[in-house]
């Protein structure tokens, strides 16, 4: 009997670790740090075009995640899988920055930075306060001194674009009230 005790408080700890430690990951992947993607450079006091390039692919692989989640978990629901789309389009164009200004690439790491959303509704509700951060940080970014033209074509089309995709997600939402 002591070693069936022993043997079935084992497999206790080792069920109650597992559940732990899978409520560790889920908690860290819903904490974006404060200093990453479009909430790090509205806070940040000494903004940079080095800087700005970092801030804004972070948010454009964040918004891409996020979408690729929803659709995953939802299917084709309008907007997400065009907005999902552009967001590669954006991507790429500030990878072409990047390789224009000679700098590394920052490597992806929205995966740990993003959660399922509870809902459709609720991730509309995220894409709409996403897409208005994403706004203010590139018309933040546009004030940069010095930015590049081609820098200045960039930031402007992909705030222009997400200010559409704000349109595209408030309508989604009307649709779900």
């Amino acid at each position: 009997m002591k070693f069936l005790l022993s043997r079935q408080f084992r497999i206790g700890l080792i069920v109650f670790s597992f559940i732990l430690f899978l409520a560790s990951s889920w908690i860290n992947a819903q904490t974006i740090p404060e200093d990453y993607g479009a909430k790090g450079a509205l806070k940040d006091p000494r903004l940079t075009y080095e800087k700005a390039l970092e801030y804004a692919i972070e948010d454009e692989y964040l918004a891409q995640e996020r979408y690729t989640k929803v659709i995953q978990k939802y299917g084709q629901v309008f907007p997400f899988p065009k907005i999902q789309e552009a967001e590669k389009k954006h991507i790429e164009a500030l990878k072409r920055l990047y390789n224009k200004a000679n700098l590394s690439i920052p490597e992806n790491q929205a995966k740990q930075y993003t959660v399922m959303p509870a809902s459709i509704k609720v991730a509309l509700q995220q894409a709409v306060q996403a897409e208005i951060d994403n706004i203010a940080m590139y018309n933040r970014f546009l004030e940069i001194k010095n930015l590049p033209p081609n820098a200045t074509k960039v930031f402007t089309n992909l705030r222009d674009a997400s200010k559409k995709h704000l349109v595209a997600f408030n309508f989604g939402l009307s649709q779900q009230q």
